[in-house]
């Protein structure tokens, strides 16, 4: 009966699962199209800033530097008009790239067109409505920017665009892992010898205390860290701190409980030993306690550092940082090769510090 009931409240169906999957396979395929490295290259690159839509008096859009010059005849855009874009300076008879940036730095469009002889190059374009897309109101006149570049191979491998985001991503994200890891366990130690039912159960008083410890842990660990950090990142803003933030919090409840729970599983032995000399709660704590609990808290730390690197890249997609936030970008901008790249890196970094923190949990434990 309980199959059948989870069956009717999820939908469950088989069917939709496998005659539906064509339409995932473009995006499939993109995914292990991996775009981590590329060819070294050499580069030449020009750009112009130009209005959009016009206004009564829009400013040139002419940009020279380092003897690249890229400007535009009509001097402003509106949708639907079309734009000569001229770049001087560059290699003769070599593939060139044009795309328009919009104010806040994505790409709105992008095409192709060859050089001549002189390393000039010229392209008729029309303005899409897409180039507005992010604007509050398209209405208001706008700085974008064109772009224009080229580039050859010159031998070699390196870092690609996106292999940099994920290089840079996974740092914050193990940074970030670590760093919660610790602050939240030192904040954890305290809190699992409050909530440890056979150090603090000895008076009403400390039974008190134990229960509402119990409690706020239990509370805190009902709240999933991404929430967490949706309000931290709403308080600080964009970036790993407000991640950070979040996995700390969540790392105290989660640890504490399973301190509070190896504290409980003890020797009992020492402890009356110890009580037995007349021994106050401190003194009980730190020559018949903390030796037998040192490994098992040691283990759990570092299992808790595995789930916080799993859990930094959730956080990423609501603006926590680590690679989760490139992640996020490039699943909204459809760039499935980057994800691809992204999942790759993060598996590979997930399998090595399992097997590194599984080696250290077997010489503690």
């Amino acid at each position: 009966m309980a199959y059948g009931i989870g069956g009717q409240v999820t939908e469950f169906n088989l069917q939709a699962l496998f005659s539906n999957f064509s339409r995932s396979r473009d995006m499939v395929s993109q995914l292990f199209k991996f775009d981590f490295v590329q060819p070294k290259a050499e580069r030449i690159e020009g750009y112009t800033d130009i209005q959009s839509p016009c206004s009564d008096f829009p400013p040139a859009a002419d940009h020279e530097e380092n003897g690249v010059r890229v400007y535009v005849v009509q001097t402003c855009a509106n949708v639907g008009d079309v734009i000569t874009v001229i770049g001087e300076g560059f290699w003769p008879n070599q593939l060139t790239t044009f795309y328009w940036q919009n104010p806040i730095g994505g790409k709105a469009m992008a095409t192709e067109a060859t050089s001549d002889a002189n390393g000039k190059v010229t392209l008729e374009w029309k303005v899409l409505s897409i180039v507005h897309t992010t604007a509050p109101d398209p209405t208001i006149p706008q700085i974008h920017r064109i772009k224009v570049s080229q580039s050859r191979p010159i031998g070699g491998m390196e870092l690609s665009a996106v292999g940099g985001y994920i290089v840079q991503g996974i740092y914050e994200t193990l940074a970030l892992a670590l760093l919660s890891t610790i602050i939240g366990a030192i904040f954890a130690i305290p809190f699992g010898f409050l909530a440890a039912r056979n150090l603090m159960t000895a008076n009403p008083v400390s039974t008190v205390i134990y229960m509402i410890v119990r409690t706020v842990l239990n509370i805190v660990r009902s709240i999933e860290a991404l929430i967490m950090a949706i309000i931290f990142v709403i308080i600080v803003g964009l970036g790993p701190f407000p991640g950070m933030i979040a996995l700390t919090v969540h790392t105290v409840a989660a640890l504490g409980k399973l301190y509070s729970e190896v504290i409980e599983g003890i020797d009992p032995g020492p402890i009356e030993a110890i009580k037995a000399t007349g021994a106050n709660w401190l003194q009980v704590a730190r020559y018949a306690v903390i030796p037998q609990i040192v490994p098992a808290f040691t283990s759990l730390t570092i299992y808790r550092w595995d789930i916080n690197v799993r859990s930094s890249t959730i956080i990423g997609f609501v603006g926590g940082g680590g690679i989760g936030f490139f992640l996020w970008q490039w699943i909204v901008l459809q760039d499935f090769r980057a994800v691809g790249s992204a999942f790759v890196a993060i598996a590979v970094v997930v399998v090595i510090l399992d097997f590194f923190s599984a080696k250290i949990r077997e010489r503690l434990v």
